[in-house]
């Protein structure tokens, strides 16, 4: 039996009020800590994407160095990073203020996260049974993993050749880009984000699977569905014109879908044909 099942409404009540000011502490003390640290973050870490020191662009003069422009196939993007610079300018007042005190939060609670779910836990804890407990462990675990990937991919790979298409489009030589600060942090934060909540989707399916609402002949049977909506989706997420740029956008999302697809019980057909199997 579930340890908290006797307690009162009232009692589960005060509880949660307790886990909220603790996880409001936590993410506090990381916004604090970002909000001290974000001059150097900004320039080293939130803005590098804007110069051609960044990895991915020497990813790409890579790429340009071993083939020729020549040769260079029509799909291949020239996105090298040589000369690569994209400056930014304030227009609003009091923007720079709120820009480093909205990061701070974002950053901080990016950061507590693990934590901030683990305080959570300690509270659903209780009033699961011990199976359960380890089905909710492994999910947590997983979720945690798969949203720092899902950041990792924002900021190193997403991110950098969104700007770098957006930064260099010009619908007219007579209209040159220039850039807000607010603007670029908004695309920041929501590309990186979003990348995050995408690769949750293994967790999605684990969730829906374990409930009973999804198995395998589900991605069986919209895998084309998928396959156009992902395209859709990767498209949105980076609007260059390019084949190559999609494709790296697309294959990574189409990789958590196949996953998915593991994480949930197979078809009722087959289980009944490997439990026909094992009595043999």
């Amino acid at each position: 039996m579930p340890q908290n099942s006797e307690m009162s409404f009232w009692d589960h009540l005060d509880q949660l009020r307790g886990v909220l000011i603790k996880a409001g502490a936590v993410i506090l003390v990381f916004a604090v800590a970002m909000f001290i640290a974000m001059p150097w973050l900004f320039d080293h870490v939130i803005l590098a994407p804007c110069e051609s020191s960044f990895p991915l662009y020497h990813l790409f003069d890579s790429f340009s160095s071993a083939e020729s422009t020549s040769s260079r196939s029509a799909w291949m993007p020239t996105l090298s990073g040589e000369g690569f610079h994209v400056s930014l300018i304030n227009i609003e007042l009091a923007s720079q203020f709120f820009i480093h005190m909205s990061l701070s939060c974002w950053l901080g609670l990016v950061l507590a996260f693990p934590i901030v779910i683990y305080i959570f836990w300690t509270f659903i804890r209780p009033g699961l049974y011990p199976s359960e407990r380890r089905n909710a462990t492994r999910a947590f675990a997983l979720g945690n993993v798969m949203f720092y990937l899902g950041v990792a991919t924002g900021y190193f790979l997403v991110f950098p050749m969104t700007l770098r298409f957006l930064a260099d489009y010009q619908l007219s030589e007579s209209v040159p880009n220039t850039i807000s600060l607010s603007s670029y942090i908004d695309n920041f934060l929501m590309i990186i984000l979003l990348m995050g909540a995408v690769f949750e989707l293994p967790l999605l399916a684990w969730v829906l699977g374990r409930m009973g609402l999804i198995d395998r002949r589900f991605f069986a049977t919209y895998r084309r569905h998928a396959i156009v909506a992902l395209l859709i989706a990767a498209a949105i997420i980076t609007p260059t014109g390019d084949p190559f740029t999609l494709l790296l956008v697309f294959l990574p999302i189409y990789l958590l879908w196949e996953a998915s697809r593991l994480l949930v019980p197979p078809s009722p057909d087959k289980k009944a044909a490997e439990a026909d199997d094992a009595s043999e």
